[in-house]
């Protein structure tokens, strides 16, 4: 590969550049794999991958999908070729990591050739590649060597002048394995009787790599056998380090002579300063290192790990001291390590680490046991979570959980750690604080963030941020919407100040949810603009939560009926990309789109994307008052599926008998809504009469609350109800009230999203001078329902006449190779017109292209054609 690559980029005719990553084991953490394949492309072209990194180290990046769509549109930027070379990749075994893999070679842009060299096959999709023509392989087959190439060898290069038999023979037994073969030279190097050798190595060893490198060993001198023996435990090797792990001086010049006697050493830099073993014979020092030096193995480690603390390579250093199986020391490295691991949600290598420990010293040390709990939490596993936090609060006495090996650290490192240490009490209490709301346990919830509020260090912004949050998310899931307002304008105010400018969107949005349940909808517009204005102040890089910032004036610019602006800010949040929104609110597009979509009358095409939306749906902290299913039934009653709005409330357990919360407030509604349909596709009377006395109930709930959004939406049902009635003059009383609440904020499709139903309504209070203008506008919004032209903000600018080819092409079951040949362009043409594609439909695959395809009318439009 090393030749090709030089070969290939050295010529006058090269229009492409070379980048080279070689993997170990500590690389199957997400955050770290792709940090390195950046770095490694970015010496090939420096611009790539700066907002990746930056998303990588965020404290709540985004899925790995969104990460490494800005890393694809960058590469796609590029005006040359970019071949990409992971080596060793076997090691390799983490799924997150092999995921964004598949997500990689499922967007290639034509400028990126990937390039896996590998012990075993990746898991990676290669029977898909190979069927559509887009895999390379070379196997063992094409890379062992022939005869002729091994007499090359043996003869030419080692000198061994062996006569063709001989050369057969280790040729055969090989297979032509080079590293085998070079094994085999070595050991006929200098040996008198060449033909006992090769007659003993021609016989029944299973082990071949095992002999040859016993027979290498063997013949070195003594000094080299120690280096290569001490040294093997290092992935990398320098001459200062093989300095600090052998204890003698000469690493560099010994190195530089393995290095000339073709010793398996592999060079990883153009300087000769950084080498490493090839992995083959590695594996065999090792063995051999345990088999003659076991007792050695425990203080070469404990070296390496010294060397590399002091050269701040903490994460090698932690590696090295759990290989040596010194849990005191690596315990001191990790409870460093925790805060900067939890910063940039690296929680799967923590996790791992801190798993690798005895239990026993995990409960002993309340800064690891914490940063468990923590990460359990992170990923939705509660169980085991509280007796975490007892362990660590028993330690939590004057003196308790000081390492005696602590000493042994920098002191700015060791006061790293002590400051972790002070700032436990705190952090347990807020994670009790998120146990409990994760639990359900409102009371708990409360109690523990207001401890927390107590505890925490002054100046741990964000912990006070934190315990704030909590405080606002316990109210909210009661309805205290008010407190839970003020609580969480705190939570902004402090994170801002901890430098968190992505949580405090993040805030700004609860915040406007808040507002928004308040029937405050110009105070949610007001919040929206300043965070707008505070994330267009962080300079060139959109702020991670700016792509909800607009899906959230979306939401209010379709509540007052300007579908066309409340398209241009959903199209602005696609633009922006999906890192550029938290994870837990990627659901929220989907969701906003589809009220446009049943503006415009587009019922089924509004249920598609409450569909996608479910997808997306990741459960957090927050309380779930809007939940998709509740959406999608409302959906169901307007295209009269009655009978699937009848199975949500079955399998909802809801019930007119229920005691009446917030949390469900917005179900209860819905089911209301279910009712009235039944009434009047099934003239059902019960169901009437249910969904009156429903309605009856929870008005003065939602009114007590100060929930105005709810209770306008109910004084609108209770409304419909008199109408399904016939009783006109009924319903006038509940619409008047609602048109009073409504108005001033500028509520338009909660009406209108009635039709018929409530035309006749309003129709009354026009002739009755009730707000007349008003009613004027809502009944025009009621009459062109279905009828106003579909606003399509996912297609950033048209297709060309040739993508409108290639996309009718992808509604088939072609691979890329066909595709090609029926339009007679080249593969490399197909996949730059598919990329183009995906990024004017903002899709990521060819299903979902598809998909959106038929939402647009494009497929039928191309037949046409």
């Amino acid at each position: 590969l090393a030749e090709w690559l030089t070969a290939g980029s050295a010529s006058p005719n090269s229009e492409w550049s070379a980048a080279w990553l070689s993997l170990d084991q500590g690389d199957n953490d997400p955050a770290a794999f792709w940090t390195y394949v950046v770095a490694a492309l970015q010496t090939a072209a420096p611009a790539v991958g700066a907002d990746t990194l930056t998303l990588l180290h965020e404290p709540q990046p985004p899925q790995i999908e969104s990460v490494l769509t800005s890393l694809l549109n960058d590469l796609s930027a590029l005006a040359s070729d970019i071949v990409l070379v992971l080596d060793d990749y076997h090691v390799i075994d983490a799924h997150e990591v092999q995921d964004g893999m598949a997500f990689l070679l499922n967007h290639l842009p034509p400028q990126l050739h990937l390039v896996i060299a590998s012990r075993a096959d990746p898991a990676l999709p290669l029977a898909r590649l190979r069927a559509r023509g887009e895999l390379t392989e070379i196997r063992a087959a094409e890379l062992r060597f022939t005869p002729g190439e091994a007499a090359t060898y043996l003869n030419e290069a080692m000198g061994l002048a062996l006569p063709a038999q001989d050369v057969a023979v280790l040729e055969g037994r090989t297979e032509g394995w080079i590293a085998a073969l070079q094994l085999a030279a070595l050991s006929i190097q200098g040996r008198d009787n060449v033909a006992e050798f090769i007659t003993g190595f021609a016989g029944d060893d299973r082990y071949i790599v095992d002999y040859l490198a016993e027979e290498v060993l063997q013949r070195q001198p003594v000094q080299v056998r120690d280096f290569l023996l001490q040294t093997c435990i290092l992935d990398r090797l320098s001459g200062p380090l093989c300095d600090a792990v052998t204890g003698k001086p000469g690493g560099k010049a010994m190195l530089e002579a393995l290095d000339r006697k073709n010793l398996f050493l592999v060079p990883l830099d153009d300087h000769r300063g950084w080498y490493r073993y090839h992995h083959l014979f590695a594996d065999v020092l090792r063995a051999r290192l345990v088999d003659e030096q076991a007792h050695q193995v425990p203080d070469l480690h404990r070296r390496a790990s010294a060397w590399h603390e002091q050269h701040g390579e903490l994460s090698v250093a932690i590696r090295h001291a759990l290989a040596g199986k010194d849990f005191e020391r690596a315990a001191d490295l990790v409870e460093v390590a925790v805060p900067a691991m939890r910063r940039n949600r690296q929680e799967t290598t923590l996790r791992g680490w801190i798993e690798a420990f005895p239990d026993d010293l995990i409960r002993e040390r309340p800064v690891l046991t914490v940063g468990y709990a923590g990460v359990l939490l992170l990923g939705g596993e509660l169980d085991g979570v509280e007796s975490r936090l007892q362990d660590a609060e028993r330690c939590l006495h004057p003196g308790a959980g000081m390492s005696e090996g602590r000493g042994a650290l920098s002191t700015a490192m060791a006061a790293m750690a002590d400051g972790e240490f002070r700032r436990l009490p705190g952090w347990i209490a807020i994670y009790r604080a998120a146990l409990a709301q994760a639990q359900g346990d409102v009371v708990a919830a409360v109690a523990s963030a207001l401890r927390a509020l107590e505890l925490v260090l002054e100046g741990d912004h964000l912990g006070r941020g934190a315990a704030a949050g909590f405080l606002g998310l316990a109210a909210w899931t009661n309805g205290d919407l008010e407190a839970a307002h003020r609580s969480y304008v705190d939570c902004m105010a402090s994170v801002r100040r901890a430098g968190h400018q992505s949580d405090a969107l993040g805030a700004a949005v609860t915040l406007a949810d808040l507002r928004v349940a308040q029937g405050r909808l110009r105070d949610a517009f007001r919040t929206y603009t300043t965070a707008l204005k505070l994330a267009s102040t962080h300079g060139g890089v959109p702020l991670r939560g700016t792509a909800d910032i607009h899906v959230g004036m979306a939401e209010l610019y379709r509540e007052r009926n300007d579908l066309q602006t409340a398209a241009e800010h959903l199209l602005r949040s696609q633009q922006l990309g999906e890192h550029t929104g938290l994870p837990h609110n990627r659901y929220r597009r989907p969701v906003a789109m589809a009220g446009i979509r049943r503006a415009e009358g587009d019922l089924h095409g509004a249920l598609i994307l409450l569909n996608e939306a479910e997808r997306l749906y990741i459960r957090d902290f927050s309380p779930k008052v809007r939940p998709v299913p509740a959406l999608r039934t409302r959906v169901w009653v307007a295209l009269g599926h009655l009978d699937d709005a009848l199975d949500w409330v079955h399998e909802s357990g809801l019930s007119v008998e229920d005691d009446l919360s917030y949390l469900h407030e917005f179900e209860h509604i819905t089911l209301a809504r279910v009712l009235l349909a039944q009434h009047t596709a099934r003239t059902a009377e019960g169901s009437l009469h249910d969904a009156t006395r429903l309605l009856e109930r929870l008005l003065p709930a939602a009114e007590a609350g100060g929930r105005t959004g709810s209770v306008i939406e109910i004084l609108v049902l209770q409304a419909v109800a008199h109408q399904a009635r016939a009783d006109l003059a009924g319903g006038l009383a509940p619409l008047r009230r609602a048109l009073t609440l409504a108005e001033p904020e500028g509520y338009v499709r909660i009406f209108a999203d009635e039709g018929p139903a409530i035309a006749a309504l309003l129709k009354v209070a026009a002739k009755q001078a009730t707000a007349p203008a008003y009613v004027r506008r809502l009944l025009a919004a009621v009459n062109t329902i279905g009828n106003a032209a579909p606003v399509q903000p996912g297609l950033v600018e048209p297709l060309s006449e040739r993508e409108l080819d290639v996309l009718r092409l992808l509604g088939t079951d072609l691979p890329g190779p066909d595709i090609a040949r029926q339009l007679s362009l080249s593969l490399s043409t197909v996949r730059t017109h598919t990329n183009r594609i995906y990024s004017k439909l903002g899709v990521n695959n060819r299903r979902a292209a598809v998909r959106r395809a038929t939402e647009l009318d494009l497929l039928t439009r191309t037949s046409d054609r």
